[in-house]
Formats: structure tokens, C-alpha cells, sequence
């Protein structure tokens, strides 16, 4: 029986192999670091620079690049370090107050609405397999390559006073509504505009869910509703979260839409955030608008965020 030995000549060697390849890998992770810098550079600099100077701002930090804002704008509050003034400024207005509530009530229900579409959609084109269904989710898609100012325009003009609605009715003598300029209005281009993503999110979900589930069921006795609600919607939970999340948010900060579409009073945050900065000269406290959007986008984000280690955690645990 023999006892094979290595030679101190073979394990230099052997160390100076992995020290080959532990400076080719430090190599490669280098030269990958240096290829994603210069966008990381131009997201610190042209985003999360500005934000945190905005976010500052709010608080009552009127030096370095805020200072010009500081200087020009009226009811500005200078920290010492920090103030809320500026958020008390707005809690205060009675408006601020009220198109909060319009802003959150046109979020949920244009993302409730857009959810029943999508998911109406997706199904019906998922169990019936036909043209109608194809055609369904095709003409649900086209406003992804409409452009969000046209789109307003278009809707605006639909729902207006002497728009094609009113025109329809009129030819049967009937007194048509006029949903232009209206919260309605709002609601309804709302979800022109954010039903394309939410429809291809959905939809990849439950396309993606094998027959063979769908098949077993049917052969168990299990309804078309019963297949829907215990098949279909539980496994494409996560593309349906992820829908509502973007579209939640996605209304919950926009400006274009409201602006065209709806009323002056009562309108949405991000165009009161317009009027306090360029209308009111109050850039402090446009700022402070801009931040409660956001705390209410984290909210939203971090709810999805919850759900979603949630239900990963529970497959870990059935596995």
C-alpha cells in the first residue's frame, strides 16, 4: 500500500493557481463595478442629490444649493437645524387637506377598477382561448403607445360639454353627463392611461399558470368561478400585486392627467404642487406636498413588500 505525498514544489504551485484565479475574479468584479458606474453616478447626481436636498429643504435647510429657492420664494422657513413649519403651513390650508382626501380616493379607485379589468381580461382570454379574448387584451394594450398628454387631451374632449358623449345623447334627445373637467373625468383617464401595464403584467401571470391545473380541476368537478378564485388569481398573485403596486403609485403622483382633465377645485397633489411653486411662489412648501406623496409611495411600496415576504415565506414553509 503505498502513501502518495505531495511535494512542497506541487502545493506552491497549487497556491499560486488559486492566487491566479482570486486575482482574475477581483479582476473581472472590477472592470463589472467600473461598467454599472457611470449610471449609479448619473442616478446619485441627478436624482438622489436632488432629493435629499429637496427632502432638506422641506425641513428648513436654506444653505448651499437651496439657497437661491430660499431667497426667491416667499414663506420660506429657515431651520435652526430643522423646522416643520412648512408642513404646518400646509396641514393648515383647508385645500391641501381636501385634495389629500381627492388625491387618495381617485389612487384606490382607479386602481380598483383597472385591477377588475385586467384581471377580467386576462382571465376570460386564459380559459376561453379565443379571438374575442385575444382582441380584448390587444385593445387594452394600444394605450401604452398613446402619449400620456394625448391621451388627456382625447379623453377630455370625449367627456366634454359639446365632446362625442353629450353629441350621442343629444341625437336622441337625451341630456348627456359631461364628465370633462370632473373628478370623474379624472378617474376614468386614469385608467386609460395605466391599464397597458397592468394588462401585460396580469395577464404573463395567468398565461403562464400550466393547463394542467385548470384540466385537473375541471375533471374534479370544480366550477369556472371556483378555478378562478382558487387557481388562477391565488397563483399570479405576485404579477397582480405588482400591478396594483405600480399602479397605485403610479396615479397617486401624477400630474398630466389631472391637469387636462380635471377641476380646479378640488385637484390632485401633484398639481397643487404646481400652483404652490410656480402660481403661489412657495417652493418650500411645494416641496413639503412633493414629500407626503412620497411617504404615501413608500406606504404602498412597503405594503407590497410585506405581502411578498409573506407569501415567500409561506412557500419556504410548505417546502
Amino acid at each position: 500500500m503505498t502513501v502518495s505525498q505531495t511535494s512542497p514544489a506541487d502545493a506552491g504551485m497549487a497556491d499560486q493557481g488559486r492566487t491566479t484565479k482570486r486575482r482574475l475574479q477581483n479582476r473581472r468584479n472590477l472592470i463589472g463595478f467600473l461598467m454599472a458606474l457611470p449610471p449609479i453616478i448619473v442616478l446619485v447626481l441627478f436624482v438622489g442629490l436632488p432629493v435629499v436636498l429637496a427632502i432638506l429643504f422641506s425641513f428648513g435647510y436654506t444653505g448651499g444649493l437651496n439657497q437661491v429657492s430660499a431667497q426667491i420664494g416667499q414663506h420660506v422657513h429657515a431651520g435652526t437645524p430643522f423646522t416643520v413649519a412648512a408642513y404646518g403651513d400646509i396641514i393648515s390650508d383647508p385645500r391641501f387637506v381636501r385634495d389629500l382626501w381627492v388625491t387618495l380616493l381617485i389612487t384606490v379607485v382607479s386602481t380598483l377598477f383597472v385591477l377588475v379589468f385586467t384581471v377580467g381580461i386576462a382571465v376570460y382570454a386564459r380559459l376561453t382561448r379565443s379571438k374575442v379574448g385575444t382582441l380584448l387584451t390587444s385593445m387594452a394594450i394600444i394605450p401604452l403607445f398613446i402619449p400620456v398628454v394625448i391621451a388627456s387631451w382625447a379623453n377630455l374632449t370625449f367627456y366634454s360639454s359639446n365632446g362625442f358623449i353629450r353629441s350621442l345623447f343629444a341625437q336622441f334627445h337625451v341630456e348627456g353627463p359631461t364628465l370633462g373637467f370632473t373628478t370623474a373625468g379624472v378617474i376614468i383617464a386614469s385608467i386609460w392611461v395605466n391599464l397597458p401595464f397592468a394588462t401585460l403584467m396580469v395577464t404573463s401571470g395567468i398565461e403562464g399558470i400550466p393547463d394542467a391545473l385548470i384540466e385537473s380541476a375541471r375533471d374534479a368537478g370544480a366550477s369556472t368561478m371556483r378555478i378562478v378564485c382558487e387557481i388562477l388569481i391565488p397563483l399570479a398573485k405576485v404579477p397582480i400585486l405588482i400591478a396594483s403596486t405600480f399602479t397605485a403609485i403610479g396615479v397617486l403622483g401624477q400630474f398630466t392627467v389631472p391637469y387636462f382633465t380635471g377641476p380646479n377645485a378640488p385637484s390632485m397633489l401633484g398639481v397643487d404642487i404646481s400652483k404652490y411653486f410656480q402660481s403661489f411662489n412657495q417652493p418650500q412648501q411645494s416641496v413639503a406636498i412633493a414629500c407626503v406623496i412620497f411617504v404615501f409611495a413608500i406606504g404602498i411600496a412597503v405594503a407590497y413588500i410585506k405581502v411578498s415576504v409573506g407569501d415567500s415565506g409561506k412557500k419556504e414553509g410548505e417546502r
